[in-house]
């Protein structure tokens, strides 16, 4: 990440504030990474001076962004071999990460 603008700093600031932590994920240096509890998101920095969210929203697995998959019948968070149950709890605290998140990162004049 080269420079942000002042008002992608004011959106970092404002996410802070909501009790997400600004993170660094070194496979993806290219976007500011923003993390609450087990659940973490990718911003890429967009022409205006705000972020838009890359990919999905993902549970962490290690630390790592997972993927969900079904495997006998069960539905899991996986990263390579490490593996966490889809819960509804786990589900429950995703969906608020990502309707707290895109709401926070709504244009603002």
């Amino acid at each position: 990440m080269d420079h942000l603008t002042p008002r992608q700093i004011s959106v970092l600031e404002c996410l802070h504030k909501r009790d997400f932590q600004i993170v660094a994920f070194p496979m993806y240096a290219n976007y500011v990474g923003v993390r609450r509890g087990n659940c973490a998101a990718l911003l890429a920095p967009v022409v205006g001076g705000s972020f838009n969210v890359h990919g999905q929203p993902a549970c962490l697995v290690g630390g790592n962004f997972s993927v969900r998959l079904k495997q006998q019948g069960r539905e899991w968070f996986v990263w390579k071999k490490e593996k966490l149950e889809v819960t509804q709890a786990r589900l429950d605290e995703l969906l608020a990460f990502s309707t707290e998140l895109a709401e926070l990162l709504l244009p603002y004049p």
